[in-house]
């Protein structure tokens, strides 16, 4: 019996994600490995920051691993995985499905030392590496993100959250208000989103006679959600060398969060 490691996934847990797991192809070979021991070890993987390579020796081999870890970013299923749950999460908390409002905001991470690709530095926060533009709902559930160098600016990062936020729009078709800081400011970008997106931004800032850590309305549920990234070693850094692989971690990493919410 493999042993019990604090990523895997509980038979509760994995009840609920097993009917998401899409089937396999007709005509091909019958699956001979546990589907259970690859998504564990996606999470080992995730939650352990180790190397693919790295694998014990208990769970499948690497390669079959990445295989199903790179075959369902390319076709899409860690995203619908994400979503279904994330419906899932707000139906059991009496919520609507599709949030009426949502928090934007930037993180900037560093990244690892063999990642050269799409790196830039943040002058603000002082950090080589690359930033992840994150929109969440009002739980602090994941709606997007997008991984862009980190001398990318929020409102540049924020066009392109929006292009791909609009591109799934029916699923947030009560979407009205987004929270965002100061770093979005700017009438003339507020007057684009409502004019592109019918889409409104809500500055919340800090008032000038405030000194210190001040936990600003809003704004704290998406600093909560990236302090959820920190129980990913993973995630510590951005160790990929595709942006999407980084988004496809930050999905999964959510997907893990979400389970143990619901089971």
């Amino acid at each position: 019996m493999n042993p019990s490691y604090p990523s895997n996934l509980t038979s509760q847990q994995w009840e609920l994600l097993s009917g998401l797991i899409p089937t396999p192809k007709t005509g091909g070979r019958k699956r001979s490995v546990d589907m259970q021991a690859r998504v564990n070890a996606i999470l080992y993987i995730l939650c352990a920051g180790c190397a693919r390579r790295m694998l014990p020796n208990d769970f499948p081999k690497w390669k079959t691993v990445y295989h199903y870890f790179r075959e369902w970013r390319k076709d899409g299923t860690w995203l619908e995985i994400h979503e279904r749950l994330r419906s899932w999460v707000r139906v059991s908390q009496n919520r609507e499905a599709s949030p009426s409002e949502a928090i934007m905001d930037s993180q900037s991470i560093e990244t690892a030392t063999m990642v050269s690709q799409q790196v830039g530095y943040d002058s603000g926060k002082k950090i080589k590496g690359r930033k992840r533009h994150i929109v969440v709902d009002t739980m602090g559930l994941l709606i997007v993100v997008v991984i862009t160098a980190a001398n990318v600016s929020e409102q540049a990062g924020a066009k392109l959250v929006f292009s791909k936020l609009d591109s799934v729009c029916d699923r947030f078709c009560r979407l009205i208000t987004i929270w965002v800081d100061g770093s979005y400011r700017g009438k003339d970008f507020q007057h684009w989103v409502i004019d592109v997106y019918r889409w409104i931004l809500s500055v919340v800032t800090r008032h000038e006679e405030q000194k210190g850590f001040v936990v600003l309305p809003k704004r704290w549920l998406v600093e909560r959600t990236f302090g959820w990234f920190n129980w990913c070693w993973r995630l510590s850094k951005d160790y990929e060398i595709l942006l999407q692989t980084t988004e496809t971690f930050v999905y999964i990493a959510m997907i893990h969060l979400m389970l143990k919410q619901l089971a």
